[in-house]
């Protein structure tokens, strides 16, 4: 079955219902615009939520960055390395817990261990890499190692290693725990009805004013808005591209999406986007599927028990399964191809 689509990214939300108090602001952090919009709440209760959030980010962007000094994440790496064990907070936990269980369901294809190989490439820093590329040769020896969250035990807070090459880079997957967790927050601070949108990748709290969440998608060619689609509250949408983050050399642009298995940028597709109440989730699987390309992304899809899905290809041909087909609304200006997989 095919129709008509293009690449993904969220770039607009329509809330309506002209009756109902809307709050919206926007902090930076993670090295983008986080954008709040909270409903039904007064202007104060709102402001102090949002500010309780973004403490809790600000604290995440150091102690889960895995090159920021003094951050507890880089002094596990320094000790993995030595082949020694340390314990972590309860702040960290979280992530090398759901690490293990995403990479297991992946087949290896979300690796959150391949810390080295994403330095080596220059995709560690908040800004762009620049300068010349890295050494090919090397970048296949650190990934020939095969640091693998299977390497990794965890005993109580207390975690070491069997592999020394291993060292965590959260990047696939800290913005979706992060706004896991800022939604669990903000429901406990008595919000009811929220969004908060990273850069495209968003999760939900109850309505739109009675509504469901609109949620557009962008066509990177035009920065113009291409489809939508709903969202009931708690359903959260998370797409991972390589048309904003990369290096470029010779005129070769190289994504920042890494195939754990050979260390080398993946080429051959471009975008994915996934629905799924677990916003950690969907934004490992968002990453499992590019590299698992348009050949296999349909079982990894299932093996990640992912229904909302949808690849697109260097070609611009655009993969996805019946589910997500039914629920997203194209525009009808935009001429392109979908072929409908999985399922």
């Amino acid at each position: 079955m095919r129709r008509a689509l293009v690449l993904l990214g969220v770039v607009w939300l329509a809330a309506c219902g002209p009756a109902e108090v809307e709050y919206k602001e926007t902090r930076y952090v993670f090295g983008t615009l986080v954008e709040f919009i909270i409903r039904g709440v007064d202007e104060g209760k709102a402001k102090r939520a949002v500010a309780a959030v973004d403490r809790d980010f600000q604290r995440m962007h150091k102690d889960w960055h895995a090159w920021k000094p003094g951050g507890e994440l880089v002094a596990l790496n320094e000790t993995l390395a030595k082949g020694e064990s340390r314990t972590v907070s309860d702040f960290v936990l979280p992530l090398l817990e759901q690490g293990q269980a995403f990479e297991a369901k992946s087949g290896g294809l979300f690796n959150p261990a391949i810390g080295a190989v994403v330095n080596a490439w220059g995709f560690h820093a908040d800004e762009l890499p620049k300068g010349a590329l890295p050494d090919f040769d090397e970048i296949r020896a650190l990934a020939a190692k095969q640091p693998s969250m299977a390497d990794v035990k965890i005993e109580g807070n207390r975690v070491s290693s069997t592999n020394t090459a291993v060292r965590f880079d959260f990047g696939g997957f800290a913005k979706g725990v992060a706004l896991d967790m800022a939604a669990s927050k903000l429901k406990a601070l008595g919000i009811e009805h929220a969004i908060v949108n990273a850069g495209g990748d968003l999760n939900t709290i109850g309505d739109a004013g009675k509504r469901l969440w609109t949620v557009g998608i962008r066509d990177p060619r035009d920065w113009g808005v291409i489809a939508s689609v709903e969202l009931m509250g708690g359903e959260n949408l998370y797409t991972s591209g390589n048309y904003e983050r990369f290096r470029e050399a010779d005129g070769i642009r190289y994504a920042h999406i890494i195939d754990p298995r050979t260390g080398m940028a993946v080429d051959h597709t471009v975008s994915a986007s996934v629905i799924h109440e677990n916003g950690a989730l969907a934004d490992a699987a968002a990453t499992a599927l590019i590299v698992a390309g348009p050949d296999d992304w349909a079982d990894v899809a299932r093996a990640m028990d992912i229904t909302y899905a949808m690849l697109v290809d260097k070609q611009g041909t655009v993969y996805a399964t019946p589910e997500m087909l039914a629920r997203v609304k194209f525009e009808t200006s935009k001429e392109l191809t979908i072929v409908e997989s999985g399922g």
